[in-house]
Parts: structure tokens; sequence; C-alpha cells
């Protein structure tokens, strides 16, 4: 999309670094412009009007000016704010910090505007600031995962999790290779692929597809930790870089 001298675009901050003596340089996920870096002028001092609303978990109206380098940011107005119920439970905050770090990955890789990339990151976090509501045993790791396979899915990096990646001998397997493409048979199993559950890879299938489980089987903290290994196993490899916010959500 061509940029104009001046737009308007919803947003949500995924990244922020100071710049100058006053001044802050935002990251921006836009939903019609991609992945936008711009300047935010003098919101590090007191009386900024807007610098509180450019902080991460926030869904924005935002007006941008373009520039050669850096667009100006020059308003930005609160749609939506998730960050009660985020902020206040580490677990939820390393995986909205993770969802907003894989994203930035993926919209570099992308390359230009992607609304479906930029909706599947608003309803991640608007999923798990709901958690605080939720009853029973909370999971916010099945949030991320399910947001990274859809996306990856999107980008057209989608894992086989059923049939063997390699030969397409039908599944299910125990075995699962990132640079082979997913799940792989006994045959096709490269030396060092860790072993997998079956059901492991059933609930990474039900993630991509947005489905839910019949039954919650008694081993479904070790699936759940399981299928977030492979799936960050995965996307690291094809985006050929780690995320850091996932290291953090293991420690």
């Amino acid at each position: 999309m061509a940029r104009r001298p001046s737009y308007r675009d919803h947003a949500v901050v995924v990244r922020t670094y100071d710049f100058g003596e006053a001044d802050r340089i935002i990251v921006l996920l836009t939903r019609a412009h991609g992945l936008v870096r711009g300047v935010a002028k003098g919101v590090r001092r007191a009386k900024s009007r807007f610098g509180s609303r450019l902080q991460p978990f926030v869904l924005l109206d935002v007006q941008l000016y373009s520039g050669r380098n850096l667009d100006t940011i020059t308003a930005a107005d609160t749609l939506e704010f998730f960050g009660a119920g985020i902020i206040e439970v580490w677990e939820n905050y390393t995986s909205a910090c993770a969802v907003l770090e894989s994203a930035e990955k993926l919209a570099v890789a992308h390359y230009g505007e992607d609304p479906t990339l930029f909706d599947a990151v608003v309803q991640a976090l608007r999923e798990l600031q709901e958690l605080k509501d939720s009853e029973g045993e909370q999971y916010p790791t099945l949030i991320v995962d399910r947001f990274l396979l859809q996306a990856m899915a999107h980008e057209g990096w989608s894992p086989s999790l059923f049939n063997c990646a390699a030969c397409n001998n039908p599944g299910p397997h125990r075995s699962f290779h990132p640079g082979h493409g997913g799940a792989v048979c006994g045959t096709c199993r490269p030396p060092g692929s860790p072993r997998v559950h079956p059901e492991t890879l059933h609930l990474m299938w039900l993630l991509l597809h947005d489905s839910e489980l019949d039954t919650v089987p008694e081993n479904f903290p070790t699936l759940v930790a399981e299928a977030h290994q492979l799936t960050r196993s995965y996307l690291q490899w094809h985006l050929e870089r780690s995320i850091a916010s996932l290291k953090v959500m293991d420690q």
C-alpha cells in the first residue's frame, strides 16, 4: 500500500527504545501498513500528551506522518487496553511478550501489510487478558502456540502433524523434526529427532485448526509442555533466529 504524507491505522506496540533526550522510537504492528517504525517526540517528558498510551498490550488508533527513515507519530488514541490481567500475572505477561516479539519477526519475514497477522495478535492478547476471569487450571502457552501455529500456516510454513512430512506415510507418528517439516515416520526419522507422544501432535493439530479436545486426558499438562517445545523449535527453525521471550517463558 502506498504511503501518504499523513495516515491513520490501527496498531499495537511491539517494541520501544529511547531516542535522544526526550523522544522514543515506537515499533508498531499496524493493520494496513505492516511493521512501522515511528518516532514519538517528547513522550518521555512528564507532560507528554500521549506517551502513556504508546505501550505494549494496547490496541491503538494512531496517526502518523511519513518520513524518509522514520515516521512521526502525531496522535494515538486507546481503543482497547489488554494490560489488566496480563501484567499482573507472570505467565500471562511472558506469553503476551512472546506473541508480540514473534509477530514482529513474522511481519519482517512477510514484509508488507498483513491484516490477518494483526488480527491474530489482537485476538491472542484479548484471550490472555480474559484468562484472569477463567476458572480451573490455565494454560497461557496454549494461546501462544495456537497463535504461532496459525500464523505460520498463514505464512505457508504449517508443520505436518499427521502424515510423515518426508514420505507422506499416514500417521500418527512418534517423531518430529523441524527441518523435515514436522512429524516423521520411523523410516524417515533423522538421527536425534525427539520422540513425541502422538497425542501431542494431535493437540497441535487442534490448535492449528482452532478446535477443542473432546475430553482432557490426565497427562494434559505434559502434552501442553511438549507441544510448546515443538512449536517453539519449529518457529525458530524457519525464522532462523531465536525468540528471546520464548526462552523467558521456560524459566
